[in-house]
């Protein structure tokens, strides 16, 4: 079976629930009956891998504020890498959302010093003309918007691709993990790790477990099958709105003056 990678530019909509995690089986079973199991899951011994995301934030927020104060556009900046973090490739990626539907830029980078691309705005050289192009459209936003590094968020993903449709992904996160930084690393410190998954935590306690599912033009019917037969309700999850609030400790973000210290 051929690895399957995100392509560079991407407009989906993405359905997201909290689910228990005695769910996530049954509902793989669900699933299993159009959908393979992506490479990097297969894979994996347990079947869930590591992605690793260094967010990105202005000095005064304005991307944690923009986001939670908007009615229905909003968008974040972050580096992704897969694993321990230590090896390339790594993506930068601008992803923007209007309610579910996610337009989503990313530039693949296999360099192995990538922080000189934030650090000096150097463009590295053999990159394809569509990660050029995110590149430097990524490299546009950091300086428009003055952002540098705030948070890094851990999680383990178990991912299907659907065999009976163009384009269609169910993914179940769990294990959501965070701590602050303030330096260009995608390598988290496990030492400084903390969970913001705790059940009692979440708006449902007891459902820890992010369910998402992903298509491009329409829900394909087994989806809507699958969200009535388990019962889902659809709702808001962002990992780094979640982590942040974590983070700093409130219960809303959006309170006047509260992220300016």
């Amino acid at each position: 079976m051929s690895i399957q990678v995100s392509p560079l530019n991407l407009e989906r909509y993405e359905l997201k629930y909290l689910i228990s995690p005695d769910l996530v089986e049954p509902i793989s079973r669900f699933v299993e009956a159009y959908c393979f199991m992506d490479h990097f899951s297969e894979v994996a011994e347990d079947k869930y891998y590591t992605i690793n995301s260094l967010y990105l934030d202005s000095p005064s927020y304005y991307i944690l504020r923009f986001k939670e104060r908007a009615n229905a556009f909003s968008f974040n900046m972050r580096i992704r890498s897969y694993g321990a973090g230590t090896t390339p490739p790594y993506f930068f990626e601008v992803k923007y959302k209007v309610r579910e539907f996610v337009k989503k830029k990313r530039a693949k980078v296999s360099v192995a010093r990538w922080q000189d691309i934030l650090n000096f705005d150097l463009i590295p050289e053999g990159l394809d003309e569509g990660s050029r192009s995110n590149l430097e459209d990524f490299l546009r936003q950091k300086i428009t918007y003055n952002v540098a590094p705030v948070i890094l968020t851990q999680y383990r993903r178990k991912a299907y691709i659907s065999h009976v449709d163009d384009y269609a992904r169910v993914t179940f996160d769990r294990d959501l993990r965070f701590h602050e930084v303030d330096a260009w690393t995608v390598t988290p410190n496990e030492k400084l790790l903390s969970h913001y998954d705790h059940p009692d935590s979440f708006e449902e306690p007891g459902k820890c477990v992010v369910l998402e599912l992903k298509c491009e033009k329409k829900i394909p019917l087994w989806m809507i099958d699958l969200i009535r037969r388990f019962g889902l309700v659809s709702g808001s999850f962002s990992k780094f709105g979640n982590s942040m609030a974590t983070h700093l400790g409130i219960p809303d973000v959006t309170s006047p003056g509260i992220l300016y210290r």
